[in-house]
C-alpha cells in the first residue's frame, strides 16, 4: 500500500494536457501531464502533505486545459457535516477548488462551498469558454467564475433540487434536471432570460440531459414515476425510453424504448456514462436487452438502434473519440477477469478494435483533442494502479517516478483464476493467492468483496477501496495464507442474469451459497488445511462474513467483517436508508420477516466461531447501529468477538493509516486464531 493510486484522469477538451489524482499513503495531490511527451512531463502541481482524510473529487479541466477544478472533502452526512476523520476541533467542509496550471507554485484557490449530501451530486460542469463553473449542492445549481473574482452564488430558484447540469455548446444555455415529489423534469435556463424552459414535461422522472453539438436537440431519458401500494418481494422490470426535445421550444419526441422484460430495464453499470450525442448526429447508450451490458447507437431523426458492441461481454467505462465517430470503452472481452480498452465506430458497421491487451488491466481511457494520444490507468498482478499512455505497442508508464523504488513487486504472487460451482449449479470465478514455498499445508482464507456489483480481478483494481483489499490478500498470502477472493452471484462483467440473480440480499440471500462454495472449494486444495477456513471483506463482504460465522461455524472458523450489514430489515423499514414502508406495500409484514430471515442477526443462535469486527461510527453506507446490534445478540450468545472502532470514519475509510491499522489487525486476528488456535474472549 505504498504506492500512490491514481483517479479521476481527465482531458482538456483542446490541446494535449491530461490530469489526475494521486493519493500517495493518504496524502491526496493533483498531477498533469503534456503530449506528445507525457512520460516527461508529469509533474505534481499541488502540495497537501497531509493524511488527513479530505478526498480530492470531480476532478476537471478547463476545455483551454489553462486550470483545474476540483471538490476537496466529503459529502454530508444525515447530520449535513462533512466528513472529519481527523475529529478536527473546527470541524470539516466540503468546497470547491480552482488551480492555475501555468503559474509556478499558484495557490488554489477557493471558489464556493459544496456542502453535498449526496457523492452523486460532485460534479462540477464548466463553461465552454473556460470561464465560469456551475454544480450542485444543497439541492440547488451554484454559479462561481473560474479566475475566483466571483464567489459563488445560487444561479437559479426553482422548486424541487436542481441536479445534473450541463452547458449548451454556445455556453448561452445550462440544461438540468428538476427532481419533484415523484417525478422529475429536464430544465434550461437561459442567462438571458427570466424564466425556466421544460422539456416534454410530464409525470415521469426524466434525467441525464445531452446536448447535441449545434446546441438545438436535448436527448435524455425517461423512466416511469413513482408508484406507491406495489408489493416489496416481487422484482419489476423498470422499462425507460430516450427522448430528444427542441431546446428552444421544449417540444419533445419519443426517440427509442426499451422492451418491458427484465433484461430490458435501465442498465445499472454505465446508464450516465454511456449516454452520448455523437457525430453525424447520432445518439450512443447502453442497453443489457441482449442479457450484456452493450453499446448501441440511434440516429438523433429516429429508426432503428444499432449494436456497436455484439459479444459475451460486458462494457463498463466509455467516453467519446475527441472527434466524437468513436466510442472508446473499458470491457472484459475475450478476458473475462480483466479490463481492457477498445474502441468502435459511433455508426457501426465495422468491429471492435482492441487498443491494449494480455495480462494486463486498463481502464478510464481519455483521449487528447487532437485524437493523436490515449491515455488510461492501468495494473498489473503485481504492479500497482498507475497512468498510461496507449501506444502502437502496447502501453507507457507516465509518472514513473512517483511509484516507490522499493514496491515489493517481485515478493508478490500471481493469482491464479479459478472456476468452480455453487450446490445450486451457479458457475463462479475467483482468483487464488498461493503463499510462494509453503511448507506444509497453510490455512485458507475466503475474500468477499462489497457492492455487491462488483467484480475483483487478476490485479490490482480500479477502485481504491478494492486497490487495498488485492494490497491485504497479497500480505496475507506473505504471511502463509492461501486467499480465494470470490466473484458471487450479484457482481458485475458476467451478465445482468447473475447479477440480478433470483432470491437475493433480502429476499433470501441466495448468494451466501456462493461463499459455502468457496469455502469447500478452498477445502479441496491440497495445499490447505481444510479445518484452518477463514473468511473476511467490507460492506457486503462484511455481511457474507457475518452469515458465513453465523450459519457455518463449523465451516468457517474465524472472520474479520468490515463494516457490514447484519440486518436487512432495518433497511426496509427505517429512513433515510430504503424506506419503503412509506410507500404503503401490501406485503410489508412478509417482507420485513423475509429481510428478517436473510440476516446474520437472525442466526446468531447458532455462531461459535470470532469474529474481529471493524467499523467506523459516520459510516455513510451502512449505519453503525448494525455493528452496535449484533454486538449485543454476541454477547448474548457468548460468542467470541473483538473490536476495532474508528471514531468519525466513514465508511470507505479516509485515512491510509485507518486502512492501515485495520489491515494489520486482521492479519494478526488470523494469525491468532487460525494459525495458533488461540481463543478470544466473550466481552460479556
Amino acid at each position: 500500500m505504498s504506492s500512490p493510486f491514481p483517479s479521476e484522469l481527465v482531458a482538456a477538451t483542446h490541446g494535449s494536457r491530461v490530469a489526475w489524482v494521486f493519493n500517495a499513503k493518504g496524502v491526496r495531490n493533483l498531477w498533469v501531464a503534456d503530449g506528445p511527451d507525457f512520460v516527461h512531463t508529469a509533474r505534481q502541481v499541488t502540495h497537501y502533505s497531509a493524511d488527513d482524510g479530505q478526498p480530492i473529487a470531480s476532478l476537471r479541466l478547463t476545455p483551454d486545459g489553462k486550470a483545474a477544478l476540483y471538490v476537496l472533502g466529503s459529502e454530508l452526512n444525515v447530520a449535513q457535516a462533512s466528513a472529519n476523520p481527523e475529529s478536527w476541533t473546527k470541524g470539516a467542509k466540503q468546497q470547491v477548488f480552482a488551480l492555475d496550471l501555468d503559474a509556478k507554485d499558484a495557490p488554489p484557490r477557493l471558489l464556493g462551498e459544496m456542502g453535498c449530501a449526496d457523492e452523486d451530486c460532485e460534479d462540477i460542469e464548466i463553461s465552454p469558454d473556460s470561464k465560469w463553473a456551475v454544480w450542485s449542492a444543497k439541492k440547488k445549481l451554484w454559479l462561481s467564475s473560474v479566475d475566483g473574482k466571483q464567489q459563488a452564488k445560487e444561479l437559479v430558484s426553482v422548486r424541487g433540487a436542481s441536479v445534473q447540469p450541463r452547458w449548451s455548446p454556445d455556453g448561452k444555455h445550462i440544461a438540468f434536471v428538476s427532481q419533484r415529489d415523484g417525478h422529475s423534469f429536464v430544465a434550461i435556463y437561459d442567462f438571458d432570460g427570466d424564466s425556466i424552459r421544460y422539456l416534454a414535461p410530464s409525470v415521469d422522472k426524466d434525467s441525464m440531459p445531452r446536448w447535441s453539438s449545434d446546441g438545438k436537440w436535448i436527448v435524455f431519458v425517461r423512466i416511469a414515476g413513482d408508484e406507491q401500494k406495489l408489493p416489496l418481494i416481487p422484482v419489476r422490470s423498470e422499462p425507460w425510453s430516450l427522448w430528444i426535445a427542441d431546446a428552444a421550444t421544449g417540444t419533445g419526441r419519443l426517440l427509442w424504448r426499451s422492451g418491458r422484460k427484465p433484461e430490458d430495464s435501465l442498465p445499472e453499470l454505465t446508464e450516465d456514462g454511456s449516454l452520448n450525442f455523437a457525430a453525424e448526429g447520432r445518439v450512443v447508450f447502453a442497453s443489457e436487452q441482449d442479457g450484456r451490458n452493450h453499446l448501441y447507437s440511434i440516429a438523433a431523426g429516429g429508426g432503428a438502434a444499432t449494436l456497436l458492441t455484439p459479444g459475451d461481454f460486458d462494457v463498463e467505462d466509455v467516453t467519446l473519440s475527441a472527434d466524437k465517430a468513436w466510442v472508446i470503452y473499458s470491457s472484459n472481452q475475450n478476458d473475462v477477469d480483466r479490463r481492457h480498452v477498445w474502441r468502435v465506430a459511433v455508426a457501426g458497421g465495422t468491429p471492435q478494435q482492441a487498443l491494449t491487451g494480455g495480462e494486463t488491466m486498463e481502464w478510464s481511457p481519455v483521449q487528447t483533442d487532437e485524437g493523436k494520444f490515449i491515455l488510461c490507468l492501468g495494473s498489473t498482478a503485481t504492479l500497482p494502479a498507475m497512468p498510461y499512455e496507449v501506444t502502437a505497442k502496447g502501453r507507457e508508464m507516465i509518472a514513473r517516478e512517483a511509484l516507490p523504488s522499493d514496491f515489493p513487486s517481485a515478493s508478490l504472487v500471481t493469482p491464479k483464476q479459478v472456476i468452480f460451482q455453487s450446490e445450486d449449479g451457479v458457475t463462479l470465478h475467483g482468483q487464488i493467492f498461493l503463499p510462494h514455498n509453503a511448507k506444509g499445508k497453510v490455512p485458507g482464507l475466503v475474500f468477499m468483496h462489497g457492492g455487491p456489483i462488483r467484480q475483483m480481478m487478476l490485479g490490482f483494481h480500479y477502485m481504491d477501496y478494492y486497490h487495498n483489499a488485492y494490497a491485504e490478500n497479497q500480505y496475507l498470502a506473505s504471511r502463509g495464507y492461501a486467499v480465494l477472493s470470490v466473484n458471487y452471484r450479484l457482481g458485475i462483467m458476467y451478465g445482468r442474469a447473475f447479477r440480478e440473480a433470483p432470491n437475493t440480499v433480502w429476499r433470501g440471500a441466495a448468494e451466501y451459497k456462493d461463499i459455502v462454495a468457496a469455502g469447500r472449494y478452498l477445502q479441496s486444495l491440497p495445499e490447505v488445511d481444510g479445518e484452518k477456513i477463514g473468511l473476511w471483506g467490507g460492506s457486503y463482504g462484511g455481511f457474507l462474513t457475518a452469515m458465513g460465522l453465523a450459519r457455518n461455524s463449523e465451516l468457517f472458523k474465524a472472520g474479520v467483517d468490515f463494516h457490514g450489514v447484519h440486518d436487512w430489515s432495518v433497511f426496509l423499514t427505517e429512513l433515510p436508508y430504503f424506506g419503503n414502508l412509506a410507500l404503503h406495500p401490501p406485503d410489508a409484514e412478509t417482507a420485513v420477516k423475509l429481510a428478517w430471515d436473510s440476516s446474520p442477526d437472525a442466526y446468531v443462535g447458532t455462531w461459535k466461531s470470532p469474529v474481529l469486527l471493524i467499523h467506523g461510527d459516520d459510516d455513510r453506507n451502512v449505519p453503525f447501529s448494525q455493528t452496535i446490534e449484533l454486538v449485543q445478540r454476541l454477547r448474548a450468545q457468548h460468542v467470541p468477538f473483538e473490536q476495532l472502532i474508528l471514531p468519525d470514519e466513514i465508511h470507505g475509510f479516509l485515512i491510509w493509516r485507518d486502512w492501515v491499522r485495520a489491515y494489520t489487525a486482521t492479519a494478526e486476528f488470523f494469525d491468532r486464531t487460525l494459525k495458533r488456535g488461540e481463543k478470544i474472549g466473550t466481552d460479556d
